[in-house]
């Protein structure tokens, strides 16, 4: 005989009966913090300790970039979370110092392309 309160197991934390804003305790994406779909994460080396007492999509993500670093997006793909919840679960990880976000390199303006342009054709000179 089952009890109402027991816990299934087979109902994960992220499931379709928990609303996101409980996974996000309810903040938002603070406006400092936007992060590009293409910006990496990577996990603290020395974070371990701190890490044992992390909501279980946060423990999720701190899985993922323990030893890689990962784009936003691809963790949002991983552990099937929205792009604008990873974002603030990000955010909350970042403030609590257990990762690293590295912003992607700016695109190339035009000045750079005509500086790699006449390198290239220098190069072709010596070349030839």
């Amino acid at each position: 005989m089952s009890d109402a309160h027991d816990h299934d197991p087979e109902v994960e934390l992220t499931s379709a009966l928990v609303p996101f804003f409980v996974i996000t305790n309810g903040r938002a994406l603070p406006p400092d913090q936007q992060y590009e779909r293409t910006a990496l994460v990577t996990a603290h080396q020395d974070t371990a300790a701190m890490a044992r007492t992390l909501a279980p999509e946060e423990q999720a993500i701190m899985d993922l970039v323990a030893n890689r670093m990962l784009a936003v997006a691809e963790i949002a793909g991983r552990t099937h979370l929205p792009l604008g919840i990873v974002r603030i679960l990000l955010s909350q990880l970042e403030e609590s110092g257990l990762v690293l976000v590295r912003k992607p390199a700016p695109r190339a303006d035009s000045k750079d392309r005509e500086l790699l342009s006449a390198v290239l054709e220098g190069l072709k000179n010596i070349g030839a």
